[in-house]
């Protein structure tokens, strides 16, 4: 666990082996544009959530936290109350502490919402979420928001999901958003790419991948090279900061 000097206000990210995190350096960058020497935004890499219960003991500073992989839904037994869309999608990516009392919300629906938009054509009118971790519940959730149908594809699907091995053709010409929310393909393991068969990928298709780092991901540069349209999530993940950091000073 990493701490930070004697800074007044302190927020920082929960999640585990993130050195690689874009929000420590978001954050500190903001705080010293605005001339907030007092704060400091720290990474709390916790090998397991258990040790989330001596975060705030430990560093009772702190106003703020980001959830990432793997705790977005771990970290929410550990909270006092949720936001009524945190609690309706089941996963938490911000956490507002303020005298004793930890809420969660989720600004990640509203940062994937935002960064997708400007690419919806009117063929792109249903969608497959490879994934089924806590960031594939916000996707969800703007989907259902969005009146796009949506079908998970899951390595273990459960009922009403896909498995990899179930894409073919005729899904891929039917489905033509496809959302990368695993961490397939995240830096330093850049060639590895979610297993689907992408020379059915066409000009019709839009691809987002929630990873930032590499700013072009295997999975997007494959379907880029099938004609289809891109997007990574660098504007997703600043757009949810933003909105945490209008949480935390809410």
């Amino acid at each position: 666990m990493e701490k930070e000097g004697n800074k007044k206000v302190k927020f920082g990210l929960v999640g585990k082996d993130i050195s690689y995190s874009f929000s420590r350096g978001y954050f500190s960058k903001k705080f010293k544009e605005l001339g907030l020497d007092d704060h400091s935004y720290v990474n709390f890499d916790l090998q397991k959530i258990e040790a989330f219960k001596d975060l705030i003991p430990e560093n009772p500073e702190i106003k703020g936290m980001n959830v990432t992989i793997p705790y977005k839904e771990e970290v929410i037994p550990f909270l006092t109350k949720l936001d009524s869309k945190a609690k309706r999608i089941g996963a938490v990516n911000t956490i507002k502490v303020n005298k004793g009392e930890l809420t969660g919300y989720n600004t990640d629906i509203y940062g994937f919402q935002k960064s997708i938009e400007p690419f919806l054509k009117k063929h792109h009118n249903k969608a497959l979420i490879l994934g089924t971790g806590g960031a594939s519940k916000a996707i969800a959730f703007v989907f259902e928001e969005l009146e796009i149908p949506y079908k998970f594809v899951s390595r273990n699907p459960k009922e009403n999901q896909l498995s990899y091995r179930d894409l073919n053709n005729y899904i891929l010409k039917e489905y033509t958003i496809l959302v990368n929310s695993t961490p397939v393909g995240t830096h330093p393991n850049i060639n590895q790419k979610p297993d689907i068969p992408y020379h059915h990928i066409s000009k019709k298709h839009l691809l987002f991948d929630l990873i930032y780092n590499p700013d072009k991901t295997a999975f997007l540069i494959t379907g880029e090279s099938q004609g289809a349209a891109i997007c990574n999530g660098h504007q997703m993940l600043e757009l949810q900061a933003e909105k945490s950091w209008e949480i935390w000073n809410s």
